[in-house]
Order: C-alpha cells, then structure tokens, then sequence
C-alpha cells in the first residue's frame, strides 16, 4: 500500500530558488548604486544576449 504520507522533505527546485533570491539580496545590500540588469542577469546565471536583442529578466516599473 502507497503511504501518502511519505515524500521527500526537500524539494531541489525550491532550494535553488532561494539560493538565488539570496544572491541578489545580498548583492543588493552591499552594493551602493541599484544593480544593472547586466549585473542582476549574472547573478541569475543567465546567458549574455546579443546586443539589440532580447533577454535578462523585463524591467519592473518602480513603486512610487
């Protein structure tokens, strides 16, 4: 019989997410200027885009 009850208490997808919030926080903090997207994409390990084309992560307008 299937024990529902038993699954992993860790979930991988979840954990590096984390990590990587914790990065820009971090980064964030210690930094004395707001990040650049170039700098927010390396912390996020994305790809460098060629220039004039898409990617990185679409500009968030600032809170009043």
């Amino acid at each position: 019989m299937d024990d529902k009850l038993n699954v992993p208490l860790e979930d991988a997808e979840l954990l590096a997410e984390v990590e990587l919030t914790t990065n820009l926080i971090i980064a964030a903090s210690e930094s004395d200027a707001e990040l650049t997207q170039a700098q927010v994409d390396m912390l996020l390990g994305l790809e460098q885009v060629a220039e004039g084309g898409p990617g990185g992560i679409p500009a968030q307008p600032r809170r009043p």
